[in-house]
């Protein structure tokens, strides 16, 4: 319970008034309850700002008949759902749900199919205006960014919480949807604030409660922990963070391998992370025009590893993931192919990008003369959340070791070091390279 005598630094999300350090229900100046307080508000620099059920909200305000009413976002009866608001929420709804239990859940629901035509023009202007907050903004997707702050007070004239607050307040004004901040002092914990308090929150999670936080919190708040891998953390008795704290990194990584420094150092808070200014890149891909027409299965296989290592190494520097694994086929008549298979989990790993595409490939080698090929990853994310541990393919793991073994070796000696059976001896004679 907080008195008159407590002094954290605080200020009202709705008219940008000082709170005179002393913690309040309601702002001073216009009665507002939306205030923030905390006490490492004006030290803490690094953002996450999420758009609230981004498709919803901007087919809500487009139609503003919609705007008490449940709204999905998604394909017919045989689709899944996109986006939910949050009314369709609170009767179950949830994103990548079938679409069919959507409706059971919530009947009464307008269903509407994804322009994302309009979604992408949204969130470019959403991205303008952080951008003109600070250069440093870092995209994760059309809807969701991190951001770094610190060394903009002199441009703002103003501190970057309250920096962050006039944003939030800028976007519901100029472009008509709500979004939430996250504010920390690095990515995991930024990005884990901006989803405590949805739609319209401001959370603060600083350093000095980081551990007391996280302790009560469930494991599945650590980015790659989905519901396998937390089935497999439970079955050894492990259920939230605070548990992780108490057990020792070698312990750890014994149990489960590189997964298990991601768990000590984040379940600690430990995120050295920084932002990268980097458009977000819809997809990342390689492809490959031969000379030649290649009809041959056997002659494609390698070319296909060869392009995954290629596509495996640009996720990897530039700290992106992907979940849906593209295969791209030219005939020799010049008509095209693509093929996709979405991934439980997304993915840095040239083995399951490869895997993944050679399963593709299998349906297409019929004989036919292609005179091109290509292989990508698509619905890109932050690499925290990539490749968690296999509980069914026990060989995936050491397939996995295996190749952060040769990232090791190629980074200091060259890509060519070190090959898999599947490209050694195989020239690149032949084609050209994009």
């Amino acid at each position: 319970m907080t008195t008159e005598r407590d002094t954290i630094p605080g200020f009202c999300r709705d008219c940008l008034s000082e709170q005179g350090n002393t913690v309040r229900q309601r702002c001073r100046a216009c009665g507002s309850p939306r205030l923030v307080y905390h006490r490492e508000l004006d030290r803490l620099t690094l953002a996450h700002i999420d758009c609230d059920a981004f498709y919803a909200s901007v087919e809500k305000r487009d139609n503003p008949e919609l705007a008490d009413k449940p709204v999905i976002i998604g394909g017919g009866k045989r689709g899944v759902v996109s986006t939910a608001c949050y009314i369709a929420r609170i009767h179950g709804v949830r994103s990548a749900m079938p679409m069919f239990k959507a409706l059971e859940a919530c009947p009464q629901a307008v269903v509407i199919r994804p322009d994302m035509e309009k979604y992408v023009r949204v969130g470019r202007e959403v991205r303008a205006l952080m951008q003109e907050l600070t250069p440093l903004v870092q995209p994760l997707s059309i809807d969701e960014a991190f951001l770094e702050l610190a060394g903009t007070e002199r441009l703002h004239r103003d501190k970057p919480a309250r920096i962050l607050a006039k944003f939030a307040r800028r976007v519901e004004q100029e472009i008509g949807i709500t979004v939430s901040v996250g504010l920390s002092y690095c990515k995991f914990l930024a990005k884990v604030a901006s989803d405590l308090q949805k739609p319209r929150g401001f959370s603060v999670i600083g350093q000095e409660e980081a551990l007391s936080f996280l302790a009560a919190r469930p494991v599945t708040i650590i980015w790659g922990v989905g519901k396998a891998f937390a089935a497999t953390l439970e079955s050894h008795g492990i259920r939230s963070i605070g548990q992780l704290q108490a057990m020792e990194e070698g312990d750890l990584m014994r149990r489960y391998g590189v997964m298990g420094q991601r768990l000590f150092r984040l379940s600690r808070g430990i995120d050295d992370r920084v932002v990268h200014p980097n458009e977000a890149a819809k997809s990342v891909s390689a492809e490959t025009t031969f000379f030649e027409d290649i009809s041959r299965h056997e002659d494609l296989v390698p070319i296909l590893r060869d392009l995954s290592e290629k596509v495996s190494r640009r996720l990897k520097r530039s700290e992106i993931a992907g979940r849906t694994v593209v295969l791209k086929l030219k005939t020799a008549d010049f008509k095209s192919r693509t093929r996709n298979r979405r991934l439980d989990d997304p993915t840095q790993l040239a083995d399951r990008i490869f895997r993944t595409g050679l399963r593709l490939l299998e349906n297409e080698t019929d004989g036919t003369r292609f005179r091109l090929i290509g292989i990508g990853v698509t619905d890109l994310s932050d690499a925290a959340r990539a490749d968690p541990r296999d509980l069914i393919d026990e060989q995936a793991g050491r397939r996995a070791a295996a190749e952060a073994a040769m990232d090791k070796l190629r980074e200091k000696f060259g890509n060519k070091t070190v090959e898999t059976g599947y490209t050694f001896g195989n020239g690149r004679g032949g084609r050209k390279e994009v």
